[in-house]
């Protein structure tokens, strides 16, 4: 059974655009086929609630081979949309200033539904703790408003933002 939902995904306008690619590459620094994240939706600082979506492509690389003929965008790959919106959070947040937040852990992941190219995947997190040491994001993936996945997501700061300025 799904867990309760953080926020009702019908109650997003997704076309009210927070941050479209373009903003969020100046704050994250994953690029080509690293980038999952299309835009951030909604952003709500007080509670730690920020919502964004990926636009899953025909033309990604796994499509090919996961799985030839059905192609189905893997989970591991819906965990680091939700990661790097995590880490889109905390760059905009000051959370851990002059780091960059790395994957650190990946908790209670669960995929209920298949994903597929043509798909627009919503995510929404809201941070359980956030700090400058460890922050950790529930975050909740849907399609259509119907629940596709869910996991918590532990971001570290890894350091390294002086050499991305390059």
């Amino acid at each position: 059974m799904p867990r309760e939902l953080i926020l009702d995904p019908s109650t997003l306008d997704l076309s009210r655009i927070v941050a479209d690619a373009e903003a969020i590459r100046r704050m994250i620094p994953h690029r080509g086929h690293m980038e999952h994240l299309s835009a951030v939706v909604y952003v709500d600082t007080a509670n730690h609630i920020i919502a964004g979506y990926k636009d899953v492509r025909a033309d990604e690389f796994w499509v090919e081979g996961h799985f030839p003929n059905l192609p189905i965008f893997p989970g591991v790959l819906q965990s680091e949309a939700a990661a790097q919106l995590l880490c889109y959070y905390a760059m905009t947040n000051n959370v851990s200033p002059g780091n960059l937040l790395g994957l650190g852990g990946l908790d209670k992941a669960r995929f209920r539904k298949p994903v597929r190219p043509g798909d627009r995947l919503v995510i929404i997190g809201k941070g359980v703790r956030v700090d400058r040491r460890q922050t950790i994001f529930d975050a909740q993936g849907f399609v259509n408003n119907l629940p596709v996945f869910e996991c918590q997501v532990m971001g570290v700061p890894i350091g390294g933002l002086d050499s991305l300025k390059g």
